[in-house]
């Protein structure tokens, strides 16, 4: 039986039979060596129900070849068996669609609690002696960070569009300032108040990732306001400029406020 008589039996196309001789699934009875004519015996279509029905069925080649010399009794078992494992399967993914659902009711619950933390921090900053910043300039920055968390009340979940700039952080020790992939790019210690130093900062360069590494006093380290204006300001100064800005903070040995503007190196 030619190929286009066996497809026409088996109720496909012919390219499908040259797939399945192709991946050793069902191989022609027979190939004539000088025309290479495909030729076909009537009972392999019995062998093409059982490889049809388990590729529909998700079994993937390896396990079709198989079952293929299995009989029928067997072949039903292998569907019982991966009917079993999708109902397993299916019953898992229920579980996660519960876990979903509450994993975020409780972070949209605690970064809303960060919201509120962050604005009542900030409306009771006065940031003047610190920045030398007049109210209008920080009430842009304090809409800033309140536009920042505006997404939390959408329930599509959609991330705002502006710069990198993650929070804040205090880990033990500022390990950054040894890596060996950042660099030293301007440093003041013994400062007081962070416009001491600001206008000082060199220009940030455009797509340039920065570390902001502080040791000062514990008042400075836990004010989030102060991470917040230090950030915004740094922004606002390098309009135009994607910038990843991050914080590393620890409190200080000595009593004296530090400050290291890391930036990493570029490949």
């Amino acid at each position: 039986m030619t190929i286009k008589k066996f497809a026409a039996l088996c109720g496909c196309n012919p390219q499908t039979l040259r797939y399945y001789d192709r991946v050793d699934l069902l191989k022609p009875a027979r190939v004539d060596r000088f025309s290479g004519y495909r030729f076909y015996e009537e009972e392999q279509a019995l062998t093409f129900v059982k490889i049809k029905n388990l590729q529909s069925a998700g079994f993937p080649i390896e396990e079709i070849k198989a079952l293929l010399p299995a009989d029928n009794a067997a072949i039903c078992e292998a569907f019982a068996q991966k009917i079993r494992e999708q109902e397993a399967h299916l019953q898992k993914i229920r579980t996660i669609q519960q876990a979903y659902r509450s994993e975020m009711s409780e972070m949209q619950n605690k970064l809303e609690q960060i919201r509120k933390q962050i604005q009542e921090t900030m409306a009771a900053y006065d940031p003047e002696p610190e920045f030398g910043i007049d109210a209008g300039t920080y009430q842009k920055i304090v809409q800033n960070v309140q536009d920042a968390f505006s997404w939390i009340d959408d329930t599509s979940f959609a991330l705002p569009d502006f710069p990198e700039c993650e929070p804040a952080q205090a880990p033990q020790s500022l390990e950054q300032l040894h890596d060996p992939l950042c660099e030293t790019v301007f440093a003041r210690h013994g400062w007081q108040n962070a416009k001491d130093f600001l206008d000082a900062l060199p220009a940030f360069k455009d797509g340039g990732e920065y570390v902001l590494c502080f040791a000062m006093t514990e008042e400075k380290v836990k004010n989030l306001a102060f991470h917040n204006t230090l950030l915004n300001l740094l922004l606002e100064r390098n309009p135009g400029k994607k910038l990843s800005l991050s914080c590393s903070t620890v409190t200080t040995e000595d009593g004296q406020n530090h400050f290291w503007l890391l930036r990493k190196r570029t490949a």
